[in-house]
Order: C-alpha cells, then structure tokens, then sequence
C-alpha cells in the first residue's frame, strides 16, 4: 500500500507542477479560463501516460497526440464560446494554430481567453506531461521528470514579463512539489540486496558517496558565489518583456493617413459608410471617432499607433479626475466603409461582435481584417465632458511627455511661421492662442467640398494664401484641422488631428458627408479639447490679406535718388576698352576656344553615350536575369522610375495597388499650354505639393479638364499583380508572371515618355538617376 502511495505521488507532483504553470501565466489573463485549461491539459497528459505505462515506449506518443488533439479541439471550443465567437469550429482551429503565438505575444494586456491566446499554453503543457511523465515515472528519473515542467513554467514567467506583480508564492510552491517528489521516490541504503554485501564493500560505497557529496557541495558552494550576485541583482531588475520583439497588428497606407479620405467622402456625400443605433444622447449629434493623427512631419499627418490585439473589454482609459463618467452603449453596422479603422465613440471600454486590436494611447481601435458590409458591433464607451469654462485659465503641458504633439516637419514655410507668429502676438495664455487661430481660420476661409486633398506644406500655404480666384482660401476640414495643428504647434501648444464622423444620436445613417476633420489642444487638468475651426456661416470670408500680408514689403529708400547731371559719366555710354593686340605666336583665340568647345562637347556625347548603354545594360539585368521575384521587383522599379523621370515619384507609403492608381490618376503634363477655364476647372495646388490628387468620380469635370485629349497609358494589373505576389507569398511567383510584369511596364515607361516635350524625352535617355535610385538592389544581382 506506501508502496503504490509513493508511485502515486511523482504523476501528482507532475500535474501540480504544471497547474502552477498555468496559475503563474495566468495573472496576465482577464478570466480563470486559461488556468482551468492548463490543469486540464496537465491532468490529462499524465494521466494518459501512466495509463499507457506497460506498453512499449513507442506506442505512447501516437497514442498522447491523439487524445492531445481531441482536447484542444474540446479546450477551443470552450474559449470560443467565452469569447463570444459563432464561426464553425475547424475554421477556429485553424485560425488559432496557424496565429497563436503572434497573437498572444501582441495581445492586450489583460488578455482575453480566446482560442488563439490559449492554444499555445495548452499544447504546451500537454507536451510537458507527456515528456515529463515518460522520464520520471517510466524511466524512473524523477528529477529529470521534472525539467520539462520546470521549462514551462520558465516560459510562462518570460511571457508575463513586466506585466505583472512577482509570482513568489507560485515559485515556493513549485520548488516544495518537486522537493516532496524526490523525498518519496528516494532509495533507501538498507534492504536484502544491501545485507549480503561485505562490510569492507560497504565501507567503501559510503566512502565514495560521503566525497561525492563533498564534491558536489563544493561546487555548489562555487557557483553560489560565482552567480549568486547576478542572481540577487536580476531579483530587483525589470523582467523583459518579449512583446517588444514581436511587431503587433499596423495598419495599411489606407488606414495610416484617413485625413487624405476627408475629399473623397466630401464629393460622395450620400455614400453611404454605416448604420448607426440610439447612443442615449437624445435627438443631437454624437461624434464618432475614426483615427487620431499625432504625427506630421510637413507631408502627411500619421496615426502613428501601436496596436495589440484586445477582447471584448479593454482597457480601462486614464479619466480626468473629479469628471462625471458617462456610459454609452452603441450598435454599429459597416455598410460601405473600407479599411480596417472602426468608428467608435471616445472612449471605448468594450467592443462586442468582432475581434479587435486596440491602441490605448488615442482610444482607436482597428480590426485584424477588412471591413466587410453587414459587419456589426456594439461600443460600450465612458465618455468626460470637463468644466470648459476653466479653459481661460488652463495651462498647456510641455517638455519631454508632449514633445510629440509639439513636433513639426522641417522647413516651415515662412509665410506660416509669421502668420503663427502674429497669432501668438499679444495672446499669452494658451487658450487664447488656440482661440486666436481658430478664428483667423473661421472668419477668412470658406469650406468647399470639391477641393483637391492635401496637407503638406505646400497645400497648407497654398489654403492659406492663394488668390482666391485661383481656387485659394478655401478647402474641406482637411485643411481647416491641419491648419490649425500646424498654427498651434508653432505657437507652442500640444496639438494632434482627429478624423471622424458626426452621427445622429438618435440613430440613422452616416454618409460621406458626415466625415469630418478636427483639431485638438493638449491642457492641463482638462485633458484634449477639441475645437472647430470651420466658418460659422454662409457670408462672404474676410480677405486674408486684411489682417496679414503674407510677404514683408520692401523697405522705401532712406534718401532721394540721385539726380542726373549732364556729364560724360551721366549722359555718354560706357566706354569700351580697346582689344588687345593679336601676337604674332601661337594659334589665336577663336582657334583656342574652338578646340575647347569641340572637346566639352565630345566628353559629354560620350558620358550621353555611356549613360544609355548603362541605362540599357541595368534594364535588360533587371528584367532576365535572377529568380522571378527579383525580375518582378526590376519590372518595379522601371515603373516607378518612370514615374520618379517625369516629375511624379510614388510616395513611399503607397502599396502596390495604390500606386498603380496614383499613376493613372496624377495624368504627365500637356504638350500644349492649359486653357485658362481648364486652370479655373482644376484649383491645382502648386505643382511641388508633396501629396497627389484623389481619384475624381466617372464624369467629374475636375477629372476631365486634366486629362489630356488622347492619352491612354498602358494597364498595369499584372505588375501590381505580380509584385503583390512577391510580397505576401514569397517564392510563390512564376516566370510567367515576370515575363508580363516586365512587358507592362516598359510599355508604361515608353507610354509615358511619349507624352513628354521633345526636351524632356531627350533627357529622359541620357537621365543618370535610375543608376543610382536603388543601389541596395543594384548590387544583389
């Protein structure tokens, strides 16, 4: 009976061992969920492996993957249906395998228990019982048994990290279980074996064990001393935290800027984007917040967030102290928004209905997919509304903690740093700065809803101070919002954009039209404060050029110009000094010159010459030599040349798909000069914005005055195609592929050099810059 009582204690211990696993990564998780898993899983691992003792060793691994798979399909289904989810149950396998580690490492802390954030522990801790239950209770090396354990509850504490408090009572209680298993299990010196061995044997055995105890002692006792520091300097130290190292959920070039989708919305303004249900509000508005843009560095104002992966209830967000909290519940149906941002009201506590990854610093969430039609959710959002009249008052925050929201890009156009300067003239408290500019812009601008997009410095001065008849002044609150951060932050308060939609708060439909662009202002006690710096009216706006004058005009003289006097140096012309006398050696001057210039003129027909067969020699590597993949991002690169030779290089944050569109809708230039109702037709920005015009709907007159009469540049989809290939499915494209790749887009290139000045293609041949734009790729092949 002790006898099957000691073999009964090492399974034990083992399942305890694994249990403590589970309790000690679960302090990152919202529920007890993953803790009941992981027991679970430890318990039935030993228990099949001390079930399967007596049959050959390797009948037990088929037979514990087996049992192993059923009980995560089982364990699965039970968090799918905590968390909420209705899909059938092999696509939430699949989903939670294929994305588990990814997802656990990116996840918001606390973490939900959803499928694909317990997979990973529970196989884990199979895996640990079944190695662990072979060793120590087949084999009998109890010690060893228990490594397997031990790594995974190693692994558990690196995964929590920082994230939580110190696990010491956890650990003490591990160390004991394993100490309780070696206690029980040991072998006793006496015995019947024992008892027939002479005393000198025995004299000896003991002899050998007594120095290999000293041994052992003495070299533990060394690296005590030699690793005990360390160890008790790592005891106070910050554990690190491994969700650095993996990159959580970013969003797309359609998502990392939605200010540039403001116009678009603008000129569809009955498209409908989403379906709104009561928010509790009564018959108002209610403001639904899409993205918040803290970063602008002259050329685009960016969401710059960092998302993990959340559950249903999020974080709890930082509230203004001694501020009533307002609950809202609101049910939200997609019906023709794209991207992955999902409006919600500020600030949200909860999302139901879909998985989401959540950005804690702005109150943003997005979804790991596209948004589809049909896509409800529901919002739970505890909403502030601070005492404004203790705005006159409030100071705004500076130094280290806000110098994000101070930051702009280099280069500030003039014309805008003294504009913001006037601004700030006489108004030193930080309100009354804010309110300064969003007057000036309210009083002097008037909001359109057809004109062109942009907001970089260009297309700011441009809104700010064009001639109004040449489309100035005037824009969407695209650039009313970037105006007014860009002012604020040149006046030294803490600004960001935000984009969103205003939505009825009895509920209804949110179209186009609602998309709007708003400013805010960092204060302390008060948090971020929103203003509105559109026209409070119909009425004709102030002309900008009454209360400022963009450029300083010169100085008048400080004396009378002098007089004219009849006088040889006033009235006769210049005299011309005589030439010198032609000498009588050497060749003469005409002859001189001429020789220099007829060798100025070889060196460059032949640098022309050279730069052709160099230009010549890099096309023909870059489309038939290497792998497919590198033919297809040479084919790539001979597009965006092109684009780069005639004036219309692709913005960086454009995909593939993007910037086969800018290139279809940013048209070359005219071989003939513009009509001048065709210049009134497009209120162009100046032609160095950074930021290229959106796509103009089937028949918009805009579209049709820039389009050049016969013009019709080759198709581009299979080079988009292809590099897309390259891009999410290495090693995936086909020679094929590069063949087509490589045809579209020279035809794109030759297309569009056809349309340039006959100065501009002979430049074109003999341009160095394709030799050196991409000399990363230039020098792998």
């Amino acid at each position: 009976m002790v006898r099957r009582l000691r073999a009964a204690v090492v399974p034990v211990v083992l399942i305890v061992l694994i249990a403590l696993s589970g309790v000690a990564l679960g302090r990152i998780y919202a529920d007890d969920l993953l803790m009941q898993l992981v027991a679970g899983a430890g318990l039935g691992s030993v228990g099949v492996g001390v079930a399967v003792r007596r049959l050959p060793s390797w009948t037990v691994a088929p037979i514990s993957v087996v049992v192993l798979a059923g009980y995560t399909a089982v364990a699965l289904k039970v968090a799918a249906g905590r968390a909420g989810l209705d899909d059938p149950l092999p696509q939430i396998v699949t989903d939670a395998v294929a994305n588990g580690i990814p997802r656990l490492l990116t996840a918001m802390i606390p973490v939900e228990s959803t499928p694909d954030t317990v997979v990973v522990p529970v196989v884990a801790a199979w895996l640990a019982g079944l190695a662990g239950t072979e060793v120590a209770v087949r084999a009998g090396r109890v010690l060893l048994g228990c490594l397997p354990a031990t790594a995974l509850y190693g692994g558990a504490l690196y995964v929590v990290g920082p994230n939580a408090g110190s696990a010491g009572w956890a650990t003490l209680a591990f160390a004991a279980a394993v100490i309780v298993a070696l206690a029980v299990t040991v072998r006793s010196p006496g015995g019947p074996a024992f008892a027939d061995v002479p005393p000198e044997t025995r004299t000896a055995v003991r002899g050998r064990a007594l120095a290999g105890s000293a041994a052992g002692l003495v070299v533990l006792a060394g690296l005590v001393a030699a690793v005990g520091p360390w160890v008790g300097g790592r005891v106070s130290a910050t554990p690190v935290d491994p969700r650095r190292y993996v990159e959580p959920p970013q969003v797309d070039s359609l998502d990392e800027s939605p200010l540039n989708r403001i116009s678009g919305w603008a000129l569809a303004p009955e498209q409908r984007l989403l379906e709104v249900g009561p928010s509790g509000k009564g018959r108002g508005t209610v403001r639904l917040r899409l993205a918040v843009l803290p970063d602008y560095d002259g050329i685009t104002w960016r969401v710059g967030a960092t998302y993990r992966n959340a559950g249903r209830v999020l974080p709890a967000p930082a509230l203004l102290p001694g501020v009533p909290v307002d609950r809202v519940t609101q049910q939200i149906t997609v019906d023709e928004l794209t991207g992955r941002l999902l409006p919600v009201v500020p600030t949200p506590a909860g999302v139901d209905g879909t998985r989401v990854a959540y950005d804690a610093a702005t109150g943003t969430v997005i979804r790991p997919e596209e948004l589809r039609p049909g896509l409800r959710y529901t919002v739970t959002s505890d909403t502030q509304e601070p005492d404004y009249n203790l705005l006159p008052g409030a100071d705004a925050p500076t130094g280290d903690p806000v110098a994000r929201f101070l930051t702009v890009g280099a280069n500030v156009p003039e014309e805008i740093q003294r504009l913001a300067d006037q601004l700030a003239d006489g108004n030193g408290a930080a309100y009354d700065r804010a309110a300064a500019i969003e007057e000036f812009l309210a009083e002097h601008y008037r909001k359109v809803a057809d004109a062109p997009s942009g907001h970089a410095y260009p297309n700011l001065s441009f809104f700010l101070f064009g001639p109004r008849d040449q489309g100035g002044q005037r824009g969407t609150s695209e650039q009313f919002a970037a105006s007014f951060a860009l002012l604020a932050r040149l006046t030294g308060l803490p600004a960001r954009v935000v984009v969103g939609f205003d939505a009825p708060g009895a509920g209804g439909t949110v179209n186009g039209g609602d998309a709007v662009a708003w400013p805010e202002v960092l204060f302390d006690d008060l948090g971020w404060v929103a203003f509105d710096p559109l026209p409070k009216s119909d009425e004709a706006p102030r002309p900008v050029e009454d209360d400022f004058t963009p450029k300083p005009s010169k100085a008048p003289p400080t004396s009378d110009p002098p007089t004219a006097t009849d006088t040889p140096s006033a009235s006769a012309p210049p005299l011309v000094a005589a030439p010198p006398a032609r000498g009588r050696g050497g060749p003469s001057t005409a002859v001189v010159a001429s020789g220099a210039g007829g060798s100025v003129v070889l060196l460059l027909v032949a640098a022309a010459a050279a730069v052709v067969l160099m230009r010549r020699g890099l096309r023909r590597r870059r489309l038939t030599t290497g792998a497919p993949g590198e033919r297809i991002t040479g084919a790539w690169f001979e597009f965006t040349d092109a684009l780069r030779l005639a004036g219309r290089p692709v913005p960086d944050h454009l995909a593939a798909t993007e910037a086969a569109a800018f290139a279809a809708t940013a048209p070359p230039p005219r071989r003939r000069p513009a009509r001048r109702t065709n210049l009134a037709l497009r209120r162009s920005v100046p032609p160095d914005a950074g930021e290229a015009r959106p796509a103009q709907p089937e028949g918009d007159e805009t579209r049709l005055a820039a389009q050049p009469e016969g013009l019709e540049l080759p198709p581009l989809g299979d080079l988009v195609s292809a590099v897309n290939t390259v891009a999410f499915a290495p090693g995936a494209a086909t020679p094929e592929q590069a063949d087509r790749a490589g045809v579209q887009a020279v035809a794109y290139a030759d297309a569009l050099r056809e349309t340039r000045p006959w100065w501009r293609r002979a430049w074109w041949s003999v341009h160095p810059g394709p030799l050196r734009w991409h000399p990363d790729a230039g020098s792998k092949r």
